[in-house]
Order: C-alpha cells, then structure tokens, then sequence
C-alpha cells in the first residue's frame, strides 16, 4: 500500500507534494492501469489535508491524462497507448485463407507441419526485427530521461532506438511509415496527442519503483547530507520533492546532472550518500577517485538499478515481437 507524508511546515505546497507522490506511484506502476486511487476522505485522514485540496490534486491528475474520473465510482489510473486493447482472438477471413493456402502448398511440397510451423515463425521473426522503429520520446526539457530510456531500451531490445524531442516529433512521424512511439507517464498525454491523428501507436513504459533508495533514504541519520546524480533534470525534481515528503528538513540535500561538472565537483565534496542512475554511476566513481586526495571522506554511492522497470520492457518486447 502507498503512504503518503506530507510536510506542512514546508515550503513546498502540500498539493505539490501529494501530487508528485501520486505521480510517482503511477508512473512507477505501484498503481497500475485500472487501480482505484484512495477516495478523498480515505485520503484526507491519511495525510490531514483538507478533502477540497485532495480534490484539486485528483483534477491536475486527470488534466494530465494519467487519471480518469467515473461517476459515481471514484478516480481510477488511466489505461494508455494499446494497454489492454489488444485482442489476438481477432480473425480476417480472407487473411486465414492465404495463410491456408501458403501452409497447404508448402505441406504439398513435402514439408511437416513442424517444418512449416518453424517457417512461418522465422519469416515473422525476421520481418518484425526489421520493421521495428523504436521512437523514444520526451519534452525537451527533459531530455536526460530520454537518454536514460533510448540507452536501456537499445540494450535491452536489440534494436536501434531513436531519441526524439517531443517538440519534433509531428515531423519525424511525418517521415516515417510506421514505429511504435515509447515514453513513459509523465509525458504520455501529450505523445497520445501528437501520434493518434498519424495512426502510430504509443506505449507507455513504467519506471523503477525505487524501494530500495526510498527504504536507504529513510535510514538515513538526521542531519545526513545526501547527494542525488542523474542524467535527467525531471528525476532530479521529482527526487528532491519525494525525498522532501519523507524527511523534510532532516536531511541536507543536494542534486546535480551528471555533465554539470561543477555542482558534481561540490556535492561529491559535501554528500555523505550518493544515489546516482546507472548511465551516471561511472561519471560519478570517476569524480570521486579524481578528487580523492581532497576528500576529508571518500562517499558511499548508491547505484541505482534501471530507470525503466523490468516488467515493462518484457510486456514491450513483446508488444514489439521481439520475446
């Protein structure tokens, strides 16, 4: 079950606050497509804000298109791109007549059924693999979780993965003829807007759920200083938000992208603890070992695992066709 902490005395408005909780819990698929989120009230007595706030929160929520509210029944995660929408049972006649009349040939020239079988697949196999255009996308402002996502995508696909802006990519659709579109909640909304009116289908991936840096930043001793590396500008707010819901003014906090080398330079100084993404983690090591003789102490790092959640990229191979 997600908890939500809310600081009151913060600077950081309480709305902001569960709202990025809430954010978070979706794009991380702790509530999942279809999950009915806590009913105001539900709410209102877990964290002491007022239910008109709660209520203005669910409202930004559903303007980003992640949530979507059903009368009478509550606010549930909103299903997105083809989740749930595909339905393989679904038959074109006069498709399964070739499909006979190819498999009756080939049986004809004196193939078994299992030397066909192994045919149609490896044609299948191999059309797909070439076919498959993976355009990652996020806004411009953003575009380090971009990076983070086309890197771990190319490894884990095998395919070559296109970074896109969000800003361009009406005009990369423009140019190709067919792709899927990936990207993950935060910006799906807009990604759904840009690709429907090209018939180009968007899958949404969900992010690491983080339960090992949220379980390490609660045991962390108050008055600790706390480094967070990435490649991406978004995570670094988000993190600096989440991280302030659960400890407040506890910790000493501090952030910086990775190819900023000047604030890396300081906080490696600074930080006790270092929570760094993989693509940066090297970076980082580097850093600390170049200014190990003015270190009073050398830092933990922390590294984390993929930006992209495992069981996402399984269900998108095989949306792909590729496992």
């Amino acid at each position: 079950m997600v908890q939500y902490r809310i600081q009151n005395d913060s600077e950081i408005p309480a709305s902001k606050q569960l709202f990025d909780q809430i954010q978070f819990a979706i794009a991380s698929r702790q509530y999942p497509p279809g999950h009915k989120l806590p009913s105001t009230r539900q709410l209102a007595m877990e964290t002491g804000l007022h239910r008109n706030t709660i209520s203005k929160v669910y409202r930004q929520l559903e303007d980003t298109g992640l949530v979507e509210s059903m009368a009478g029944s509550g606010i549930y995660v909103k299903h997105q791109g083809n989740e749930g929408n595909i339905d393989s049972s679904t038959k074109d006649p006069e498709a399964s007549k070739v499909v006979k009349d190819s498999l009756d040939k080939l049986l004809g020239q004196g193939c078994s059924l299992s030397q066909a079988r192994e045919l149609f697949l490896a044609e299948i196999d191999w059309r797909l693999r070439c076919s498959a255009r993976v355009l990652v996308t996020v806004e411009s402002r953003d575009m380090g979780a971009g990076e983070l996502m086309a890197q771990e995508l190319e490894s884990a696909l095998g395919i070559p993965v296109q970074l896109v802006p969000m800003e361009e990519l009406a005009q990369t659709l423009d140019r190709t003829n067919s792709g899927t579109v990936v990207t993950n909640r935060y910006f799906i909304k807009h990604a759904e807007e840009i690709a429907a009116p090209k018939a180009v289908r968007v899958i949404p991936v969900d992010i690491h759920d983080y339960v090992p840096e949220i379980d390490l930043i609660k045991s962390l001793p108050k008055g600790s200083s706390l480094g967070c590396v990435s490649l991406s500008l978004g995570i670094l707010s988000i993190a600096e938000v989440l991280i302030h819901s659960l400890r407040g003014d506890d910790l000493l906090v501090m952030t910086a992208q990775v190819h900023d080398k000047y604030k890396l330079n300081a906080l490696i100084r600074t930080a006790k603890t270092i929570i760094s993404d993989q693509a940066s983690y090297p970076t980082v090591k580097q850093a600390i070992s170049d200014a190990r003789d003015d270190l009073i102490r050398t830092p933990k790092i922390f590294c984390s695992e993929t930006y992209i959640g495992s069981k996402s990229i399984s269900l998108l191979k095989r949306e792909l066709g590729l496992g």
